[in-house]
């Protein structure tokens, strides 16, 4: 991917080497609105915890407690105080560099959703992308790095620490700053579904549905994003000069990657379908495709699917 010497984006909150703030001012391990409570669905068993640990995309608990849960089980989370006012610890060129590369992958996905937005009429209201070493505070609550790259749609911000990259290249075979690209544009596609009232339409049925039925929602949902990211990634094309030759194959390699069969056989030796949250390796690669081939919104419909 052709990055280098392209627009960076201005949304980009840096709180690497600050440690876990609360983005409401109050200490870590609390939350503003109406605070952290126990899902409708129970906690999470100990397998999927782990896979949710390795898979990036937004956590289901986010969902099923109406944004403003914290951590994979979506119970009471305790959180380290937060080191107010520690100036940011040293970081290295490679660091540096992709935090660069994230911030113009951002931009890139604003020039885009900003277009097909204003071809409908409205106006696209970009994320905040936040930046984190280790544990952050979130308005959907606190969260570790070991959960992966997430969207809260209770604040707007996509969080992501940048240590995640390492382990999607060589944990889940995923190399490549085009694999990496498609993360954070995966998680701009939960932004523009909790701007279209996907998110909450969703939630909202989660919260009359079996944890089965709601698991099923939830790979709908995320597959949906996969869609979106395909569909950035059709209009990247488009412009030339930016993709290499590889870049799409790197994407789709990453798709693949982070498909829960994948990613359950890896954990545990075996493959339980009813737990998915995110979709298999081919039902993940299958939905990307389908924005990449078509660049429109309306082939990325996830729920009308059989």
């Amino acid at each position: 991917m052709q990055w280098r010497g392209r627009r960076q984006s201005d949304n980009i909150e840096d709180r690497r080497g600050t440690g876990p703030v609360s983005g409401s001012g109050l200490p870590g391990g609390m939350l503003g609105g109406r605070g952290m409570r126990r899902g409708g669905f129970g906690l999470v068993g100990t397998v999927v915890i782990l896979l949710l640990g390795l898979v990036f995309g937004f956590d289901p608990s986010f969902l099923l407690n109406g944004g403003s849960g914290g951590g994979p089980g979506g119970g009471y989370v305790e959180a380290p105080q937060p080191r107010m006012g520690t100036a940011p610890g040293p970081r290295s060129g490679g660091d540096q560099d992709l935090a660069d590369f994230v911030s113009v992958v951002l931009a890139e996905t604003e020039d885009v959703w900003g277009d097909i937005f204003a071809q409908s009429g409205r106006r696209y209201e970009e994320p905040v992308l936040v930046l984190f070493s280790g544990a952050v505070q979130s308005a959907c609550g606190f969260a570790q790095a070991a959960m992966g790259p997430f969207y809260c749609p209770a604040d707007r911000k996509l969080y992501i620490d940048l240590s995640f990259y390492r382990d999607l290249r060589t944990r889940m075979g995923a190399p490549g700053d085009f694999a990496q690209a498609y993360v954070v544009a995966h998680e701009v596609g939960h932004h523009v579904q909790n701007l279209l009232g996907v998110s909450g339409d969703v939630q909202a049925a989660q919260r009359q549905s079996s944890r089965g039925d709601a698991n099923a929602l939830s790979v709908r949902l995320e597959l949906q994003a996969d869609c979106f990211a395909g569909i950035w990634a059709f209009h990247l094309a488009q412009q030339g000069q930016i993709l290499e030759p590889g870049d799409i194959d790197e994407a789709l390699n990453a798709a693949s990657a982070v498909g829960d069969d994948r990613l359950q056989e890896r954990a545990t030796g075996r493959v339980t379908p009813d737990s998915f949250t995110h979709g298999s390796s081919a039902q993940r690669v299958e939905w990307f495709r389908r924005g990449l081939e078509s660049g429109a919104p309306t082939s990325c419909d996830t729920f009308q699917e059989g």
